[in-house]
């Protein structure tokens, strides 16, 4: 049963703002929050290439000697990471007192199978754009946030900068099959409810373009959404972040491209480009 939200913490510079997104969202969804801490740098001695002519008694010596250093390394990773989740907790009680449910959990492995491991349990899980080893990157988003998302199909929030609890929302709309579900996503969940929601459709101003905005809409309002739905030509990408920009959203939704053989390198075009460009938290939903 989906019950939790996650918030993958890793001690890196964006580690607050995802305590503070999800604790927001935990919140506004009433479910338990879970702050989770993966151990996945994981070196062992034997991994290493001893080329060259090495005795056997020294190359002995030499893997006890590192298999100490890695097991010192080891502990010291494990005692970081319980106290980045103990300074995350100590956080979000002090900053969300009306969140009564806060578990910590540090898991050894790999960050993908890790999440897998706990995706039926999972009802959001919220992300940093760069994590601790893609900090000084620029705009690129890191390796495992690209690998998360095309693995998990939970709803996750990619999210940068410093949190800014949202007032307003752009849900980026296509007319897909994937862009009615999140439109349905969004209209059926506590998560944005209250939340003015402006729709937006990237294309040329026809009948269908016209018919479609205009569900997205409706099936919005049935909900007792405030709608500001808009229909502009242009490329998606730039459309969409500046529109964003100059009407000053907080978060941006859209639907994440499901599985096939040929999406499992990428995330979708636009959304892999929106990832890398957005200055604002990006909900991604399947």
């Amino acid at each position: 049963m989906s019950t939790h939200t996650i918030a993958c913490v890793d001690g890196s510079s964006l580690s607050q703002t995802v305590c503070d997104y999800a604790a927001w969202s935990a919140q506004r969804l009433d479910n338990a929050l879970v702050l989770l801490n993966v151990l996945d740098d994981v070196r062992t001695p034997t991994d290493i290439d001893f080329s060259g002519n090495i005795g056997v008694d020294t190359r002995q010596n030499l893997l006890v000697e590192l298999a100490e250093i890695e097991e010192k390394r080891a502990k010291l990773a494990r005692r970081q990471g319980l106290m980045v989740l103990d300074a995350a907790e100590r956080h979000i009680k002090e900053s969300f007192t009306a969140l009564t449910e806060v578990a910590t959990r540090q898991r050894h492995g790999d960050l993908v199978d890790t999440l897998l491991e706990v995706e039926n349990e999972t009802r959001l899980l919220v992300v940093g754009k760069q994590g601790r080893h893609g900090e000084g990157v620029g705009q690129h988003i890191g390796h495992q946030v690209e690998r998360v998302i095309r693995a998990v199909s939970r709803p996750v929030w990619v999210v940068t900068g410093k949190f800014k609890a949202p007032e307003r929302i752009l849900l980026a709309y296509d007319g897909s099959a994937t862009s009615r579900k999140a439109t349905e996503m969004v209209a059926d969940s506590p998560l944005f409810k209250g939340i003015p929601v402006h729709v937006m459709m990237v294309g040329v101003e026809n009948h269908d373009n016209l018919e479609d905005l205009n569900w997205a809409k409706e099936r919005l309002q049935q909900t007792g959404f405030t709608v500001t739905a808009v229909l502009e030509q242009g490329d998606v990408e730039k459309t969409l972040l500046e529109y964003a920009e100059d009407e000053k959203m907080d978060a941006m939704v859209m639907g994440a491209y499901g599985h096939s053989r040929i999406r499992e390198f990428f995330v979708g075009s636009h959304t892999n480009r929106l990832l890398t460009s957005t200055k604002i938290p990006l909900l991604l939903l399947r």
